[in-house]
């Protein structure tokens, strides 16, 4: 029986996890697996390719064996999802009855921060690209080493290439100085995938206001992070809501959206346990007496929209 909701995540962790741990995306005890996703009525989601404990330029070698994992599982799992690369395919996929899959990289140094495997990258699915992670790199500063260091020519020239490619360029984890460097030279929108308001809960990951309002200028996102501590101290569903309440007072009804972290965390909000918890969110919304549109543009298509104009060439 489907739950009526139509969900598309920002970033999840769950198939680098899945390839760290040999375990299969059809069914496993993580936050998401392809039985609970094929609850909602439509599932789209950026499967992050990602690497712990790096902290040199070059971690293609690692890159490639968890993409060679996660195309794996894609086809073993082909009756249930598809690898998609434009919103026709994503829509197509759901028409059919399938998760949508698109590939992101978080952390450019699993690119080598090269131009090159950047559109090799492309060519195997990826649509997404984080900058940073939590280690600076030779394109920019990461918001976790504190360094705010801002976009280096190379950088600059790597946005470029990515935006004319039609990948997503992901602002989370990128220090702030590097996050206006970008806004200054970005051609399309871009988005902060997994990341939440720094008014509601300060911390280095989470958007100032003004960061968010440029995300509403750009056409771009911001994605709620369910990471509990990013929301809240001893956080709840509640905690969810303060922050999308407040980016909602910044003009953010077409700019907010979901990127739950899945699989990329260890603590969740209270309530929320998994992929499978997600509609007690939507629920929550709607008794808070939003409209369901703002809802459904929350959980599904403003995320939408930015592939819809991003994802060209």
């Amino acid at each position: 029986m489907k739950n009526g909701i139509s969900y598309f995540d920002a970033h999840a962790d769950t198939i680098s996890y899945c390839a760290f741990s040999g375990r299969s995306l059809a069914n496993n005890e993580l936050h998401v697996d392809l039985k609970r996703a094929a609850e909602f009525t439509a599932y789209a989601q950026f499967f992050s390719i990602f690497s712990d404990g790096r902290g040199n330029d070059d971690a293609s070698a690692e890159y490639k064996r968890i993409l060679g994992y996660a195309q794996s599982q894609l086809g073993e799992n082909r009756e249930r999802i598809a690898l998609c690369g434009s919103a026709e395919e994503i829509a197509d996929a759901g028409a059919k009855g399938l998760c949508a899959a698109i590939f992101s990289v978080e952390g450019a140094e699993l690119l080598a921060c090269s131009e090159k495997n950047l559109e090799q990258a492309y060519n195997c699915g990826v649509r997404a690209v984080n900058i940073t992670w939590n280690h600076d790199n030779s394109l920019a500063g990461s918001c976790a080493t504190g360094s705010n260091r801002g976009l280096s020519d190379k950088g600059r020239s790597f946005i470029r290439k990515a935006q004319s490619l039609g990948v997503i360029v992901d602002l989370s984890h990128i220090s702030e100085r590097a996050f206006w460097d970008t806004a200054e030279i970005a051609q399309k929108p871009v988005i902060a995938g997994h990341s939440n308001s720094a008014s509601v809960f300060p911390h280095a990951r989470n958007l100032t206001d003004d960061q968010f309002r440029f995300l509403v200028r750009c056409g771009g996102v911001a994605g709620i992070n369910l990471y509990a501590g990013f929301l809240a101290h001893d956080a709840g569903i509640d905690d969810v809501v303060r922050h999308i309440e407040h980016f909602m007072s910044l003009d953010g009804e077409k700019t907010v959206a979901l990127g739950g972290d899945f699989d990329g965390c260890d603590t969740l909000p209270r309530g929320i346990n998994g992929i499978q918890d997600i509609p007690r969110l939507y629920e929550t919304l709607l008794r808070l007496g939003y409209p369901e549109q703002v809802v459904k543009d929350i959980f599904y298509n403003n995320m939408m929209r930015v592939v819809q104009t991003v994802c060209v060439t």
